[in-house]
């Protein structure tokens, strides 16, 4: 039985494995039981704890045209991963860089991952990356920004 991957194994699989649409292997490297979460995300949506629910989050990101706005060609960059003392924890720091494919236009959004990879699976992360930079390479910056004013409107001006 070969060796578990490590954390830092585990993170450049799953960072390769979305900017290749490999939806089904990225999914493959969580735990059954896991606890996935985007801080900054601009509408709060609850932590994925099972591999359903992050079917359903990647499914989102799936094939090109499968999703509604521009298709983007991306690849991790300026990867840094920070060992911690837990050694099932790291900090990784990178930015996806890439063209939209529709228009040419070059993008970067920049992340930190804060993850927990215990036995080779991922049990916990912290997505923190720049959600407004992704609509926008995705020419949905309008839309989200409509929705987020929607979401954050007190009820008394609805």
């Amino acid at each position: 039985m070969p060796e578990p991957l490590t954390p830092r194994e585990v993170f450049l699989k799953l960072v390769h494995g979305v900017c290749d649409g490999r939806w089904e292997e990225v999914i493959e490297l969580y735990a059954e039981r896991t606890h996935v979460e985007h801080p900054f995300h601009p509408f709060a949506p609850p932590p994925m704890r099972s591999l359903e629910e992050l079917r359903a989050h990647f499914g989102a990101n799936a094939p090109p045209g499968a999703h509604t706005g521009h298709t983007l060609r991306r690849q991790p960059a300026g990867i840094t991963v920070h060992e911690t003392a837990d050694p099932e924890v790291i900090v990784a720091e990178f930015r996806y860089e890439g063209i939209v494919v529709e228009t040419g236009e070059p993008f970067t959004i920049p992340a930190i991952f804060v993850m927990r990879v215990r036995d080779g699976k991922i049990v916990e992360s912290r997505d923190y990356l720049d959600h407004l930079r992704s609509a926008q390479a995705r020419g949905q910056l309008g839309e989200v920004l409509d929705a987020v004013r929607q979401h954050h409107e007190p009820a008394h001006e609805r």
